[in-house]
């Protein structure tokens, strides 16, 4: 139990600072990047309280006392982070209710809290085009008003549990082609849009107006940033999730994306470790295979998780991923090679562990209750969407009876995710009136004004003179609006027939798609596609979101140049056109 008393001495993540602006007017956010939290090791632990009735004020002490009030039942729970159907706690229709009954036996998503104890619950969400759509049954977010009332129902349920804690409540808030709550928010664009601005004090800023935003939503966990380094052959699954093939550049976007959500009071969680981005497969349906040699993944993809840990971020999400050169065959979820001695004995992480979700199907090699108390064993702390929450809470007691689950290391683990979560909960939350607000699109805006990439055409003046019509395939509708309003506002002349064609693809759009006689073609992810493109102007913003397109707008108005420089090569192209 030494290693426990010593939990109750170690802070596990980075300080959440309390910002002016997040203490005094909730509608701004400051328009320089936040300063920078401080490293693990640096936070020096608050006296414990003296009182027998206050609990001690440093949230490692007072998450070490909690723990030792806990039942093996209550234990179990904490690890465990379900979904639930129902976009209200306590208030479901019937298909709802009939979902939450097949996976937990109860109607609600209050209910289940109760029932299994609960230490975090996930929102989801199903969207077109999600590479991740297949472990979303369902959908629980809707926008702002009714995440921030159903959140607050699911803390509400919380308290009444004998731990008194929060409950961590998580999402996959990556913006671009992964985002859960697309309605009423300032969206980022794409990671490898802020990697083709490579302006890290930007990406700072513009994270800190998404943790803003997604603290006053009640979310305490955003499953970002994404830390994986593409290859050159690029992954299917992680494309524009990424900040891009160079790994040292895409170290310093997610130090600057850790810093600026923890300051904003929301914990960040690297994923998808040990990386990604040099896989060809996709770990929904299969495990895919890292086959670099241990040399070529400690500098390919290794980097941007230790810069991550080392900006402080509160939590890692292991991947169901085959790291050949350190376990070969294994799932790193279920390696303790990856998870205990790379993440905590080498990179020296000390926050929370999770897995990716356990409904995926390398994860559901066993069954729920043995695969829980395997990854446990690992060294993961908590358990994202296990696909029988009671076979897996039932797996994890039988364990600790059986000797097969250390009570020391399901001790450990609740330690660390009760830590994490009165360090969060610290934070005031703010109202839901800094969602859209001014300082926030400015902080995007110019992140998404650096990002704009001429690989092909002109480098200053309009990229076409005269009247233009945007088309796109039809999937893209909601973009080729939106650059249709953008250009009328920077005053070019858009027609519905006629004029300069400029043609928009997108995410899974092939060279079919494109338009031989446009005079611009813009790619809205992955650029590879423009190899293919026989437009004398190319242009890729790597993002469709609405902010991405006006800064588009106003490049191709002639009101500013385009800065960016593509973090992937593209065939016959160069990074860029006009950016040194």
């Amino acid at each position: 139990m030494d290693d426990v008393k010593k939990l109750s001495r170690v802070v596990f993540v980075a300080p959440l600072l309390l910002l002016a602006g997040a203490c005094g007017d909730d509608a701004g956010t400051p328009a320089t990047p936040p300063p920078s939290a401080a490293p693990l090791s640096a936070a020096a632990p608050t006296p414990i309280s003296e009182s027998a009735s206050a609990p001690p004020a440093d949230p490692a002490a007072r998450a070490a006392a909690t723990v030792a009030t806990l039942s093996d039942e209550d234990l179990a729970g904490q690890v465990l982070m379900p979904y639930a159907y129902g976009g209200s706690a306590t208030q479901v229709d019937a298909g709802s209710a009939a979902g939450n009954r097949s996976l937990a036996g109860v109607d609600t998503p209050a209910q289940m809290i109760a029932k299994y104890r609960l230490g975090g619950l996930i929102l989801v969400s199903f969207t077109q085009n999600d590479p991740t759509g297949k472990t979303n049954p369902t959908s629980n977010v809707e926008n702002p008003k009714q995440v921030r009332a159903l959140t607050d129902g699911l803390q509400a349920a919380a308290r009444q549990l004998p731990a008194g804690a929060p409950l961590m409540i998580g999402t996959d808030q990556e913006y671009g082609i992964v985002t859960r709550v697309t309605d009423g928010v300032t969206a980022l664009p794409s990671a490898l849009a802020i990697g083709a601005a490579g302006k890290p004090e930007l990406t700072e800023a513009a994270w800190h107006a998404a943790g803003r935003e997604l603290a006053a939503m009640g979310i305490t966990v955003d499953f970002a940033p994404v830390a994986d380094t593409l290859g050159t052959a690029g992954s299917s699954v992680i494309g524009s999730r990424s900040y891009g093939t160079d790994a040292q550049a895409n170290a310093n976007q997610v130090a600057a994306a850790v810093r600026g959500m923890q300051a904003a009071g929301v914990a960040a969680a690297l994923k998808h470790f040990p990386g990604h981005g040099h896989t060809t497969g996709d770990s929904h349906d299969e495990l895919p295979v890292i086959k670099q040699n241990l040399a070529a993944w400690k500098a390919q993809d290794l980097p941007p998780f230790q810069a991550g840990v080392q900006a402080g971020a509160g939590v890692v999400m292991s991947g169901h991923l085959n790291l050949q050169a350190v376990d070969k065959g294994t799932a790193a979820t279920f390696s303790h090679k990856i998870m205990t001695d790379v993440l905590r004995g080498q990179l020296k992480f000390t926050g929370v562990a999770i897995t990716d979700a356990m409904n995926m199907e390398p994860a559901k090699k066993w069954p729920a209750g043995e695969a829980a108390v395997r990854a446990l064993n690992a060294g993961n702390d908590m358990l994202l969407m296990p696909p029988d929450i009671g076979a897996a809470r039932d797996g994890i007691v039988s364990g600790l009876k059986s000797g097969s689950l250390k009570r020391e290391r399901l001790v450990e683990a609740v330690t660390r995710i009760l830590t994490l979560k009165f360090r969060t909960a610290a934070t005031p939350q703010p109202d839901l009136s800094v969602l859209g607000s001014a300082p926030h699109q400015q902080a995007v805006s110019a992140l998404d004004a650096a990002s704009i990439t001429v690989l092909r055409g002109k480098c200053a003046g309009p990229l076409v003179n005269g009247p233009v019509r945007v088309t796109a395939p039809s999937s893209r509708e909601v973009a080729r609006v939106n650059l249709v309003h953008a250009l009328q506002a920077a005053g070019v002349q858009v027609q519905a027939a006629g004029g300069a064609e400029i043609r928009l693809v997108g995410y899974g759009d092939k060279p079919v798609d494109l338009s031989p006689d446009a005079a611009v073609t813009v790619m809205m992810d992955l650029p590879g596609l423009l190899a293919y493109a026989k437009s004398p102007t190319l242009v890729a913003t790597y993002s469709s979101s609405k902010l991405s397109l006006t800064a588009l707008a106003a490049v191709i108005a002639g009101k500013t140049t385009a800065p960016g420089k593509s973090p992937i090569a593209v065939a016959g192209l160069p990074r860029s056109a006009c950016a040194k």
